[in-house]
Parts: structure tokens; C-alpha cells; sequence
């Protein structure tokens, strides 16, 4: 029979070839894993520059947001402002014809109501007038947001009525207004000349 004696030096040179190519294999291998584990210094700078562009575009949104936020207060304000301006603009020249508002309301009481006849037709035409000036005024006045402040029997409030005195009056609650010296006004809800009144305390 026929058979090939293998020599033994050729077995280990066999050998030690197959070793070092799964050596370098796996050296290969483990040399790629590396490559896909750590990223190389270009890959790092981009994930750099990118986390510092966001942080930018982070910083540059919020200041963008800020700044709408303060432009629509100022735009607020600023429409506020106007409108107060359309409406107490007025608010000196009312305070002006105030005075003849008072002085027409004086003029009408004074007239002696007994006096007031057919017989006497020059008082009566005269007194008529002026109720009917007075009466435009006022109707002028609420045209324009002007009202007039009559509190009598009413809460005292500081913010409408100014107390000229204070005195016990029987049947009155106390802290009510028993008299009205003189006529207040209010602008759009504003006081514009408070009340000046009298004020029943407790006796």
C-alpha cells in the first residue's frame, strides 16, 4: 500500500501559518470594532461645532422671543396710552366748564319759584332759559362721558366724595351723606371733581 509520511517540520510550519492568519484576522477585526467604537478627531470636532451652533441657535431663539415679548408691551402701553389720551383729553376744558355748569345751577335756584308767573313774563322767560342752558350743558356733558356725582343718602367714598364735615343726623345711617355742598363729576369713570359733602356720624 501506498501512503505520504508527512515530516513533522512541514506539520509545524502548517501550523504556525494557520495561527498567524487567524491572528491577523482578529487583529483586523478588533482593529475595525476600535474604528466603529472611537470616532475619529474630525467626527469629534463636528459633534463640537454642532453642540455649539445649537446652544447659539438656543440663545439667539430666546433673545428673539424676549424681544417679540417686550415689542408687544411697549405696543400695549403705547395703545393704552392713546386711548386714555382720546378720552380725559378733554379732561382740563371740562374741568373749565365745570364752573359754568355750577354758576348756571346757582343762577336757577336763586330765582324765587313764587316769582315765577304769567304776570311776570320777563323772570318767567328768564328762569326758562336757563333751565334749558343748563339742561343742554348737561346733556353735552354726558354726551362726552361727563356725569354728575349727586350722592345724597348714599355710602361715603373717598374716592368720589370729599367730606366737608361730620355731624349726627337722627334717622341717618351713620357713614351715609346727608348733604351735598356741591355738585361732583366723574370723566369716563374717573372722578373728575369729587363731591364735597356732609357725613352723618354716630351721636
Amino acid at each position: 500500500s501506498f501512503y505520504l509520511r508527512t515530516s513533522p517540520r512541514l506539520l509545524c510550519a502548517a501550523t504556525q501559518q494557520k495561527n498567524t492568519g487567524q491572528n491577523l484576522e482578529e487583529d483586523q477585526s478588533q482593529s475595525q470594532n476600535e474604528q466603529k467604537v472611537e470616532p475619529s478627531s474630525a467626527e469629534k470636532l463636528l459633534a463640537e461645532e454642532k453642540a455649539k451652533l445649537e446652544e447659539q441657535l438656543k440663545d439667539v431663539t430666546d433673545k428673539y422671543k424676549r424681544a417679540l415679548a417686550d415689542a408687544e408691551n411697549v405696543r400695549q402701553r403705547s395703545q393704552k396710552l392713546v386711548e386714555e389720551a382720546k378720552l380725559y383729553g378733554i379732561q382740563s376744558f371740562c374741568k373749565d366748564l365745570l364752573e359754568v355748569a355750577d354758576i348756571l345751577e346757582k343762577a336757577t335756584e336763586s330765582v324765587p319759584k313764587e316769582e315765577i308767573k304769567d304776570d311776570n313774563p320777563h323772570l318767567k322767560s328768564l328762569y326758562e332759559g336757563l333751565v334749558m342752558t343748563e339742561m343742554q350743558i348737561q346733556k353735552v356733558f354726558k354726551k362726552h362721558g361727563l356725569m354728575r356725582l349727586d350722592p345724597v343718602g348714599a355710602k361715603f367714598d373717598p374716592y368720589e366724595h370729599e367730606a366737608l364735615f361730620h355731624a349726627p343726623v337722627e334717622g341717618q345711617e351713620p357713614g351715609t351723606i346727608a348733604l351735598v355742598s356741591k355738585i361732583g363729576y366723574k370723566l369716563h369713570g374717573r372722578t373728575l371733581r369729587p363731591a364735597l359733602v356732609g357725613v352723618v356720624k354716630d351721636a
